[in-house]
């Protein structure tokens, strides 16, 4: 007979390493405005799967377009600013 063990403690065993380290954590909050305006596109993407887009739709879709490529591009243009780890420049 074979028992039938919970995977609970592998899977949590590791939990402390799988945390975010606070270098992840402040590259998310640099790249959150990029995120967010990712996600406007998305749903602008979104509203239109079931039916037509309509002029509005599509005008809806070029400004988040448009929004979430301003947002790469500043961010970038922030990171060429700040130093690179590891002394690269």
């Amino acid at each position: 007979m074979e028992h039938i063990v919970t995977v609970r403690d592998a899977v949590t065993a590791f939990a402390d390493f799988m945390e975010p380290t606070n270098a992840e954590l402040d590259a998310i909050e640099r790249e959150m405005s990029v995120i967010l305006a990712d996600v406007d596109l998305l749903d602008a993407q979104i509203i239109t799967l079931d039916r037509a887009p309509t002029e509005l739709d599509a005008r809806r879709i070029r400004r988040a377009r448009r929004r979430a490529l301003a947002a790469r591009v500043a961010l970038v243009n922030r990171g060429c600013d700040a130093s690179l780890p590891g002394g690269a420049a």
